[in-house]
C-alpha cells in the first residue's frame, strides 16, 4: 500500500440520496469558505507547466528518497487523500489514468495553507500543485508541494475507487466510469485508434471521406424502421437516416469514384447486446469494384485496426479469450452451407411452402415471410451458431437485397456477403445494383411489401432513381458498424463500446 492510498476519505460506490444531499451541503459550505478566504473554487486558468504523464515519463526510475531539483506545476483529480499532522498526501490522477503523489508539509506551505488544505480539500477535487519532483521514502514519485490551488471544487463524492461500479452506473454515469475504471478509458482510446486506422487504410487506397445528410425526406439504404421527425422550417416530415448508402451512390454517379463515410445511423428498433438505436457506421463505395474486392478491403480494414489497437492480429478480449483475426478469412455460400447444416437441399428455387413447412418444423417464425427472409432465418438457426472463425457468408436471396446486383452466374441470388465475427454480423458488402430499370422494379416490390404491413420495407425513391438514370459505373460497396468493430477487437458488449449509449 502506498502512502497516498493507505487511507482515504469515506466514499461509497452507491451512496443514498440522503447521504449525497448531506455531503453536497458540506462541500457547498467548503466552496463558500474557499471564496471567503480569497481563493477561487473554479479558476479560469492555472500556472500549469507540464502534465502528470510527462513527469512520470521524465522520471521513470527515481530511487527512494531522491530529489531532482526540478520544479513543476501540474493538475489532476484527487483520487486518494490522507491527512496527518504536519504532512498530508494526495494522489492526483490525469485523464489517462496516470497518477502522481502530492506531499503537502507544514515546512513547505506554512501553517495557514496546511490548515486550509485539511479544511477544504476533498476526494474528487481537481487540484493544481507546484513544487519539486522527488521520490518519497517509499519510492513513490511525488511533488513536494510549495503552492496548491483548487482547480475545480466537487460537490458530489467520488465512488469508492476500489469497488466495482455496477453496470447501471457505468452506463448512465459514464463520466464516473471513466474516472474509476481503466478499461473504460482504454476502450475510448481503442475506438479512436481503430477509427484512425480505418481512415489511414482508406487513404492508402485513394478514398475520399465525405459527409451525407442525416435528416432525409426519404429513408432508404437498408431494411429498417426509421425515426420520424418534423421540420418546422420546411413544414415537412423528415427521417433520421437509417443508412448513408443512397447519397454515397449519388456521389459515385457524380464522379467521386472512391468514397467513404463514418457517421451516425438511427434505427427505431430494439436494443440488445449487439444493437443500439443510435450507432456509428462506416460505408464505402468503389467504382469499377465488386463484392469480392470489397471483401478483400474489409478484411484489410479490420486486420489493420486490430493491429493498431492490440499490436497483433490475435486480440485478447475482456474475458481473457484470445481470438485470431489474422490470415485469409473463410468464404462460404449461404445456400450451400444451409443445405449442409440442415440435411435438406435448399436452393433459390425451393418453394415458399416448403420453406414455411421446414421453418415450422424447427420452430423458426418469420413475420411477413418471403423466400429470402425464411432462408436467412433458417441459415441463422442452423449455421450461424457454428461459425467460430471470421467468415464471409456469400450470395444472398434476391428479395431481401433490393439494392444488390444479380449474381453473374447463379440464378436467384445476388452478389452480397455478410461478415460474421464472434457470432454476430460485423459488415456487409455488395456488387451494387446500378441498372435503374431493375432498381425501379425492386423498389416496386418493396412498396408491395410495405403495403402488406412490412414497416422495414424501402420506399420508392424517385430522386435516387433519377441519379442512377444519369449513369452509375459498376461498383462495389460495403458497410460496417464501428461499435461492432470494437466489439470484435475488445470482446465487449455494444453499450461498453459506445461512450454515451442511449439508455431507457
Amino acid at each position: 500500500m502506498t502512502e497516498s492510498s493507505a487511507t482515504q476519505t469515506k466514499a461509497t460506490a452507491e451512496p443514498t440520496e440522503a447521504e449525497l444531499s448531506e455531503q453536497t451541503q458540506v462541500r457547498l459550505a467548503k466552496r463558500e469558505r474557499l471564496i471567503e478566504s480569497g481563493h477561487e473554487a473554479y479558476p479560469v486558468s492555472l500556472p500549469i507547466t507540464t502534465t502528470i504523464p510527462a513527469v512520470r515519463a521524465q522520471f521513470p526510475d527515481l530511487e527512494a528518497d531522491a530529489q531532482t531539483g526540478v520544479k513543476v506545476g501540474v493538475a489532476g483529480r484527487i483520487v486518494h487523500l490522507r491527512n496527518t499532522g504536519k504532512l498530508c498526501f494526495a494522489s492526483l490522477q490525469a485523464g489517462d489514468g496516470s497518477r502522481i503523489q502530492a506531499m503537502v508539509s507544514l515546512a513547505s506551505v506554512g501553517e495557514e495553507s496546511l490548515s486550509l488544505w485539511k479544511e477544504l480539500v476533498d476526494l474528487g477535487d481537481h487540484l493544481f500543485v507546484s513544487g519539486e519532483v522527488i521520490s518519497s521514502r517509499r519510492g513513490e514519485l511525488s511533488i513536494m508541494v510549495e503552492e496548491w490551488k483548487v482547480a475545480a471544487k466537487t460537490l458530489r463524492p467520488l465512488p469508492n475507487m476500489h469497488t466495482e461500479l455496477n453496470e447501471e452506473t457505468r452506463v448512465r454515469q459514464r463520466y464516473l466510469d471513466l474516472i474509476v475504471r481503466e478499461q473504460a478509458r482504454n476502450t475510448v482510446v481503442a475506438r479512436a485508434t481503430a477509427v484512425a486506422s480505418l481512415r489511414a487504410t482508406f487513404a492508402g487506397h485513394d478514398y475520399l471521406e465525405v459527409e451525407t445528410p442525416m435528416l432525409q425526406t426519404m429513408h432508404g439504404g437498408a431494411s429498417a424502421r426509421p425515426f420520424v421527425t418534423h421540420s418546422n422550417a420546411f413544414d415537412t416530415e423528415l427521417f433520421l437516416r437509417i443508412a448513408p448508402e443512397l447519397f454515397l451512390k449519388r456521389a459515385v454517379v457524380g464522379g467521386l469514384e472512391r468514397v467513404f463515410e463514418i457517421n451516425r445511423n438511427f434505427r427505431n428498433e430494439g436494443a440488445d447486446s449487439t444493437h443500439s438505436p443510435e450507432f456509428a457506421m462506416l460505408e464505402a463505395y468503389q467504382a469499377y469494384g465488386d463484392y469480392n474486392q470489397m471483401a478483400d478491403l474489409t478484411q484489410e480494414l479490420i486486420q489493420n485496426a486490430a493491429l493498431a489497437v492490440a499490436g497483433s492480429h490475435v486480440v485478447t478480449w475482456a474475458d481473457g479469450t484470445e481470438y485470431d483475426l489474422g490470415g485469409q478469412w473463410d468464404r462460404v455460400s449461404m445456400y450451400e452451407s444451409l443445405s449442409e447444416a440442415s440435411g435438406v437441399e435448399i436452393t433459390p428455387q425451393t418453394s415458399l411452402d416448403d420453406l414455411l413447412a421446414h421453418a415450422a418444423k424447427v420452430g423458426v417464425e418469420v413475420p411477413h415471410p418471403t423466400h429470402g427472409k425464411l432462408v436467412e432465418e433458417l441459415w441463422e438457426h442452423y449455421v450461424k451458431v457454428g461459425l467460430t472463425r471470421p467468415t464471409f457468408v456469400m450470395d444472398f436471396p434476391v428479395d431481401t437485397s433490393p439494392l444488390v446486383r444479380d449474381h453473374r452466374t447463379k440464378a436467384g441470388v445476388v452478389e452480397k456477403w455478410d461478415l460474421y465475427i464472434r457470432g454476430f454480423e460485423l459488415a456487409t458488402g455488395y456488387s451494387e445494383l446500378v441498372d435503374p430499370v431493375i432498381q425501379r422494379e425492386r423498389f416496386v416490390e418493396q412498396a408491395t411489401l410495405a403495403g402488406r404491413g412490412d414497416v422495414e420495407a424501402m420506399r420508392m425513391d424517385e430522386d435516387f432513381l433519377r441519379a442512377l438514370e444519369h449513369g452509375m459505373p459498376p461498383s462495389g460497396g460495403m458497410g460496417m458498424g464501428i461499435d461492432r468493430l470494437l466489439m470484435a477487437i475488445t470482446g465487449l458488449g455494444i453499450r461498453e463500446t459506445i461512450l454515451f449509449p442511449l439508455v431507457k
